[in-house]
């Protein structure tokens, strides 16, 4: 039985977009672990990407893919098909913050589009190239998707962040229902905020003061959400544990007691990342 339990995505195929740090690096080890055949990991942390990967073994590889560039995307799956002769999962996780607070009054829309570009139509674009390989090869693959517990509620700020993981929720339950007749699963994870090596380079603060910066803000008490967890709930809806389960949104919040995140003036350098 423990043997089972470790190879849940035995000779499986995946790429993981910002798979370079935080939730897509954690994924892509969880992956690896979990008797994975091939993970890819996209990102444009060229050096910090291929760190990982050679840190995970042979079973793990980086390639370059801006996701806002739907030919990069294009690309990337098709050298994943091409090299290890399928794609059985997708976790299209790469997302942006807009360096600004973003409020409609202020809203900067060079700044809306960019976002949109990346948190928007480069979701949709991994979306759709995975799901046409999918599709053309009769993969019953499984696409899991970040979105973000923004994707539920409005904010005092960041409006087009907001906007962008409602988007998200929209694509992935428009998506379930047109490639389940493929057997084709679509889901999304929505975590809280997580310490992850970006979000403590935004507020310039250790892991640890992240952590307790986030820890009340929930009400689920005597646990810190980190990457891991947000990883263990994609792991669920990649493998066969969830085979019945398509149009999901997977919260993973503790019972959330407040906004998206503390509302510091959080700067961001517009660096591609997960979550």
């Amino acid at each position: 039985m423990a043997e089972m339990s470790m190879n849940k995505l035995e000779g499986k195929v995946a790429i993981i977009t910002g798979g370079a740090s935080g939730i897509g690096e954690e994924t892509a080890r969880l992956f690896a672990a979990q008797g994975a055949r091939a993970v890819v990991i996209a990102d444009i942390q060229d050096e910090r990407g291929r760190r990982v990967a050679e840190s995970i073994g042979p079973n793990c590889s980086y390639i370059h893919c801006d996701v806002a560039d739907e030919h990069q995307v294009k690309d990337m799956v098709e050298s994943t098909v091409k090299i290890h002769g399928q794609l059985d999962i997708m976790f299209s996780n790469a997302g942006i913050i807009s360096p600004s607070d973003q409020k409609l009054l202020d809203l900067d829309f060079s700044e809306f589009d960019r976002l949109f570009a990346v948190n928007v139509r480069g979701m949709a674009a991994c979306v759709k190239q995975a799901a046409r390989v999918m599709v053309q090869r009769r993969v019953r693959g499984s696409i899991v998707c970040t979105a973000s517990v923004a994707g539920s509620k409005g904010g005092p700020k960041r409006t087009d962040y907001y906007m962008s993981k409602h988007a998200v929720i929209g694509l992935v339950r428009s998506a379930s229902r047109q490639l389940g007749e493929h057997g084709i699963r679509v889901n999304s994870v929505s975590p809280y905020a997580v310490a992850t090596p970006f979000m403590c380079r935004a507020y310039q603060k250790e892991e640890e003061e992240m952590e307790k910066l986030f820890e009340p803000l929930t009400c689920l008490k005597g646990t810190v959400l980190k990457a891991k967890h947000v990883a263990d709930a994609v792991l669920f809806l990649a493998s066969d544990d969830s085979a019945f389960i398509s149009g999901h949104d997977l919260v993973v919040d503790g019972v959330q007691d407040s906004a998206f995140i503390p509302e510091h003036n959080l700067i961001r350098d517009g660096v591609q990342i997960g979550g």
